[in-house]
């Protein structure tokens, strides 16, 4: 019974990967004559089987891009950015599209310690520390054994050293992987969807109004409340502006 479950698991998937590169060849043929509405018609059909990758996104921001729809083609670039963070054209696209937002947003950098610890953080995501971690822990044991086989008082002493520096590595990538892992968790990124939203002071339609937003503006979210979500721009303002206004980029 469960060879006869894998196997129809299988073809599904095989069908599924098939009618989709179907879809995905398709909307490129749409796209490379013009027909971008179209093109986006198929590739949205894609994003509904739950199948996602970095070129569908980028190829769907560039096909709104040319409609001139500011928060969709942002959108999808930032969610191509997450697949591959470093493809020099998804940046090189993304940077024309920030350039038909209306709002200017200064970014407050880091400063001293706190630039250095994040900048080093980011070098490696959290798999990449945890990896360097098990590394470091079968150093540490490889040279403790040598340590404790060694006759010669010179490798002893070396093996010593070692795996205590090794051992000591192994807390510092520890540190970084769980730094890593806050950094990533508190990243929450949107893109402001409404044609211009009010950001309130308090989650309630009848609060104060701190400034407005247009579409295409990226924005943190750091909390959720009855409809409300509470955001955070890069030059540190906060306000509360209505969940339906933005969408998570985050969000499958």
């Amino acid at each position: 019974m469960k060879k006869i479950l894998y196997i129809l698991s299988f073809l599904v998937s095989f069908w599924v990967f098939a009618q989709n590169q179907t879809l995905f060849e398709k909307a490129n043929n749409l796209y490379n004559q013009g027909k971008y509405a179209e093109a986006i018609d198929n590739y949205s059909l894609i994003l509904e089987s739950k199948k996602h990758s970095a070129e569908l996104y980028f190829n769907l921001a560039n096909a709104h891009y040319k409609l001139n729809n500011i928060a969709p083609s942002i959108f999808y670039y930032e969610k191509a950015l997450q697949l591959k963070p470093n493809d020099a054209e998804i940046k090189n696209n993304i940077a024309f599209a920030r350039n038909m937002t209306i709002d200017a947003i200064d970014v407050v950098p880091d400063a001293g310690f706190s630039k250095l610890l994040n900048s080093t953080t980011k070098k490696l995501s959290f798999d990449g520390w945890a990896k360097a971690s098990v590394v470091l822990v079968f150093c540490f044991v490889v040279l403790f054994l040598v340590y404790y086989f060694a006759y010669s008082t010179l490798n002893k002493r070396l093996s010593f050293i070692g795996s205590i520096a090794a051992l000591l590595f192994v807390f510092i990538t520890l540190a970084f992987a769980f730094h890593r892992f806050n950094l990533d968790n508190k990243d929450n990124p949107a893109i402001i969807f409404a044609q211009e939203t009010k950001v309130k002071n308090d989650p309630n339609a009848r609060g104060e109004e701190a400034f407005r937003l247009h579409e295409g503006t990226k924005v943190q979210v750091v909390e959720t409340y009855n409809g409300w979500n509470k955001i955070e721009l890069s030059d540190g303002k906060t306000g509360w502006v209505k969940a339906e206004d933005l969408k998570l980029i985050r969000m499958l």
